[in-house]
C-alpha cells in the first residue's frame, strides 16, 4: 500500500501494516519512493500520512478511543452527524 507523506509530498510504501492499523501506535514503518534507488525503511508519523487521493486515514487507525462519546455530543447528535 502506498500513502503520501504530507510534509514532503512523496509516496511511501507501507511495510508494517500491523502498526498502520493499530490505533495505539502513532508511527508506522515505510519506505519512501523518491529517486531511482530503493530507500531504507524509516518510521513515519501516521498523522502526517494521507491516501494518494488526499483523503485522510480512517480515525480507527489513528485514535484508540474513536468509539467513545465525546463530551458535549450526545448519541442522537452522533447518529445525525454520521448519516
Amino acid at each position: 500500500m502506498f500513502l503520501v507523506h504530507k510534509p514532503t509530498q512523496t509516496l511511501v510504501e507501507i511495510i508494517d501494516f500491523d502498526r498502520l492499523y493499530n490505533p495505539c501506535m502513532s508511527e508506522t514503518i515505510g519506505r519512501m519512493h523518491a529517486g531511482e534507488e530503493l530507500q531504507e525503511p524509516d518510521t513515519y508519523l501516521k498523522s502526517e500520512m494521507v491516501f494518494p487521493s488526499g483523503e485522510s486515514l480512517p480515525l480507527c487507525w489513528l485514535d484508540s478511543h474513536y468509539r467513545d462519546i465525546k463530551p458535549g455530543i450526545g448519541i442522537k447528535e452522533m447518529t445525525v452527524a454520521n448519516n
